[in-house]
C-alpha cells in the first residue's frame, strides 16, 4: 500500500492492490444488472453466493449463473465471478468432484436450513453431508459456513456462539483436513475461535459488523437497513472484530456479505435481512480501519489474505481512495424499485477514484 501525506501527516490518498470480495450476493436478472457494476468498480473478483431461487446446487447451474453474470458486466469493466455451490442434504461426492474439475467453482456454501435469506433448501443435519464433506476434504474444496444455529429456542444474539459448540467443533474433529471459512463473523467468540484454530480455518468480516453495534438498528426508531443476519451484536463484540481485522492475522479477510433487497422488501411488516454495501464497500472498510488507527493493515486484509487462503494469485491492478467527503446516496435504482445502501445519507471521509 502506498499513501500520500499532507504536512499534518494525515494520509490524503491510499493506493491498494485491487481487492477481492470473498462473500457477495449478486442476485439475478434485472437485480444483478443493477448491482454488479458497483462491485466491479472496486473488486477484481468475488465469491458469489448461490442462494438464488432455485438455489445453485450443481456445477451446471453454476456455469449458467456465471455466464449470466459475465453477460451483465458493463463494457470496459473487468471482474471475475468465483462461483459456489449450495450444499444440501442431497449433494453428492461426484458433484463435488465435477465442481473442482470445472476450474470456476471455488467453494461450497453451508446454510443451515432456515438460518437466513433463501436458506430453506439448506442442510437439516450436517452429519448427513459427511460423504460429501469427505470428498471436499480430498479434493481441496473449501466450505463456506453461515455459522448460526436455526434452533428457534436459541436467542438470535447467541446463535453464532452456539453454532461453534454444536457444529463447528464437531465438524473440524470429523474433517481436520477440510478448509473452512467462517463467514461474516459477528462475535468475540468467533474471532477467538478462528484465531486459535489451525491454518485451515479462516473468517470473513463485513463492514457493518466493523462499524456498528446493535444500537444502530434502533437509533431513533427501527432502522431496517441496518438489519442483517447474523444480526449486529454488542459493542464488545464489534471491538473484538475490529481487533481481529486490524491485527495483521492472515486468517481474517474482507467479505462484504452485501445483500441487495428492494426498499419495499426492507421497509415492511416482516422486512428482509441484509445490508447493501457493494456501492461503497472499500470506503466503509477504510473508515473502520482509520478509526482503529490501522490504515496500514487495510491492504493485506482487503487484497492479500483472502487470495492466499483460497490458493489464488493476488491481483495485479490497483485501486486508489482519496480523503475527501463522500455522502452516501439516499438510494440507488434497483430493478423497478430503489435500493437503500448501508449508512445512506451519512458522510464518509474516503472515496474511491
Amino acid at each position: 500500500m502506498t499513501t500520500t501525506a499532507t504536512p499534518a501527516a494525515t494520509p490524503s490518498s491510499i493506493t491498494l492492490r485491487r481487492p477481492d470480495d470473498w462473500h457477495l450476493h449478486l442476485r439475478d436478472g434485472a437485480a444483478l444488472a443493477a448491482v454488479l457494476p458497483h462491485t466491479a468498480r472496486q473488486f477484481a473478483r468475488a465469491i458469489v453466493m448461490p442462494n438464488l431461487k432455485p438455489p445453485v446446487t450443481t456445477t451446471a447451474l453454476a456455469a449458467d449463473y456465471r455466464e449470466r453474470i459475465l453477460a451483465a458486466l458493463p463494457a470496459g469493466m473487468s471482474f471475475e465471478p468465483l462461483m459456489t455451490l449450495y450444499l444440501t442434504d442431497n449433494t453428492t461426492p461426484d458433484e463435488i468432484r465435477r465442481a473442482k474439475a470445472s476450474g470456476f467453482v471455488h467453494a461450497v456454501k453451508l446454510y443451515p436450513a432456515g438460518a437466513t435469506t433463501n436458506s430453506d433448501a439448506g442442510v437439516t443435519d450436517l452429519v448427513r453431508c459427511d460423504a460429501t464433506l469427505e470428498a471436499m476434504q480430498e479434493v481441496g474444496m473449501p466450505l463456506c459456513v453461515h455459522g448460526e444455529v436455526a434452533d428457534p429456542s436459541v436467542d438470535v444474539f447467541d446463535r453464532e456462539a452456539v453454532f461453534i459448540d454444536r457444529h463447528f467443533i464437531p465438524l473440524r474433529q470429523r474433517f481436520p483436513g477440510l478448509k473452512v471459512i467462517f463467514e461474516h463473523i459477528t462475535t468475540r467468540d468467533a474471532a477467538q475461535y478462528v484465531a486459535e484454530a489451525d491454518d485451515l480455518v479462516a473468517a470473513t468480516i463485513t463492514p457493518q459488523h466493523l462499524l456498528y453495534n446493535r444500537n444502530a438498528i434502533f437509533t431513533g426508531g427501527v432502522r431496517p437497513h441496518w438489519y442483517c443476519l447474523p444480526i449486529l451484536k454488542r459493542e464488545t463484540h464489534r471491538q473484538a472484530l475490529v481487533a481481529a481485522a486490524t491485527s495483521g492475522n492472515r486468517k481474517f479477510f474482507l467479505g462484504t456479505d452485501s445483500a441487495p433487497h428492494a426498499r419495499g422488501a426492507k421497509e415492511a411488516a416482516c422486512g428482509c435481512a441484509g445490508c447493501y454495501s457493494a456501492l461503497h464497500a472499500v470506503e466503509l472498510y477504510a473508515t473502520a480501519f482509520e478509526q482503529a488507527g490501522a490504515l496500514d493493515k487495510l491492504e493485506p486484509f482487503a487484497s492479500e489474505f483472502g487470495a492466499d487462503f483460497y490458493g489464488l494469485p493476488r491481483n495485479e491492478g490497483s485501486l486508489t481512495l482519496v480523503r475527501e467527503p463522500f455522502e452516501v446516496p439516499a438510494s440507488v435504482a434497483y430493478d423497478r424499485d430503489q435500493l437503500v445502501p448501508l449508512a445512506a445519507g451519512t458522510v464518509l471521509n474516503w472515496h474511491v477514484v
